[in-house]
């Protein structure tokens, strides 16, 4: 049950040191500082990301801890020299939570690649509570038309897929592939269709293929079974390839699938080392990038986009008690595909 907002606590899932995992406990409720808003939270994504806060993965991060950077909610306070901004406004907050606005990337625009970036859940508690705080540079819009659940995935794996899509320099009717099907690349392939791509979807296994035609792939390859690379290769070569299935050695084999001047995005997280000839990508002009900054701006694009055209997660909820299994449900890889707190 919501505490309302003249009580002193609220409730939290807060993770007390590195691998102490979730718990649900009561906290004071946070005043807005000068340039921060107070969200009362109606829905948060849980995020392979959000291991980093409860695994300690991240040196320096200080516990305890709330996270959570899929958030979806409503306005409840104002700080100081807030405007632009009104009480019971719907908001979003993603995994761009803050820029310093003087480093010299953000001098230059590029606000995704700050030098001192704040992270929801990182840097500050995030949306596994009732209640949290935000600076408003990290703020986003709501659509009437998104329910605050449908809202929240689209916030991170959403917006990171969307973006990565749209510089991955492919035009309308070229081949785009999208490795992995689950809660990046079932976003992807939705997108890449409405964007007007010829996709293919790679998974592992014939079970996962009825799923990837209806989310809108033309062309299905199971690379349990086929070199995926050479089976892009007989359709002409992708222009883009979308790697989201955090395997290096998976990834680092479908760069044989490229068509010239093709782009491999490395949007899965994992830390081992990639093997590319680099020959490979001589021939042809090919590249391999790494794509994950995205920005509020970028975020209000993906939710314009989305409600547009009708893309949305398919998603299990949780209600925020049960934080704990809806994280390791997370974690298990066999969630359908995105987990959302609902509060």
């Amino acid at each position: 049950m919501a505490i309302g907002v003249g009580t002193a606590t609220m409730k939290a899932a807060q993770v007390a040191a590195p691998g102490g995992g979730l718990k649900i406990v009561e906290l004071e409720i946070p005043r807005p500082g000068p340039g921060q808003v107070r969200i009362r939270i109606r829905a948060c994504g849980v995020c392979y990301s959000d291991s980093i806060i409860v695994e300690g993965r991240r040196p320096g991060i200080p516990y305890p801890r709330v996270p959570g950077h899929e958030v979806a909610g409503v306005v409840d306070a104002l700080g100081d020299g807030v405007t632009g901004w009104q009480q019971g406004q719907r908001v979003g907050v993603g995994w761009h939570g803050g820029h310093d606005g003087t480093c010299r990337e953000c001098r230059r625009g590029d606000f995704r690649n700050c030098r001192n970036e704040k992270n929801p859940g990182i840097s500050y508690d995030g949306g596994y509570a009732e209640y949290m705080l935000a600076p408003i540079e990290a703020l986003v819009s709501l659509p009437d038309s998104l329910s605050d659940i449908e809202a929240a995935p689209l916030l991170c794996a959403g917006v990171t897929m969307f973006d990565a899509l749209r510089h991955a320099g492919a035009l309308p009717g070229d081949l785009v592939a999208v490795q992995g099907i689950g809660g990046l690349g079932h976003l992807g392939i939705q997108f890449a269709n409405k964007f007007g791509y010829k996709v293919a979807a790679i998974g592992r296994g014939s079970q996962i293929e009825p799923l990837a035609m209806k989310l809108g792939a033309d062309v299905y390859i199971d690379s349990k079974i086929n070199d995926a690379a050479g089976e892009l290769q007989k359709l002409g070569g992708a222009k883009a390839i979308l790697a989201t299935a955090p395997d290096s050695k998976a990834m680092g084999e479908l760069a044989g699938g490229l068509s010239p001047n093709g782009n491999l995005l490395l949007i899965g997280v994992t830390t081992s080392p990639i093997e590319i000839p680099p020959v490979q990508l001589i021939r042809g002009s090919k590249s391999m990038l790494g794509w994950g900054g995205v920005t509020p701006a970028n975020s209000d694009d993906v939710l314009l986009f989305a409600e547009l055209r009708g893309v949305r997660a398919m998603i299990e909820t949780y209600s925020l008690e049960q934080a704990a299994e809806a994280y390791d449900r997370m974690m298990s890889g066999k969630a359908e595909f995105r987990v959302v707190l609902s509060m």
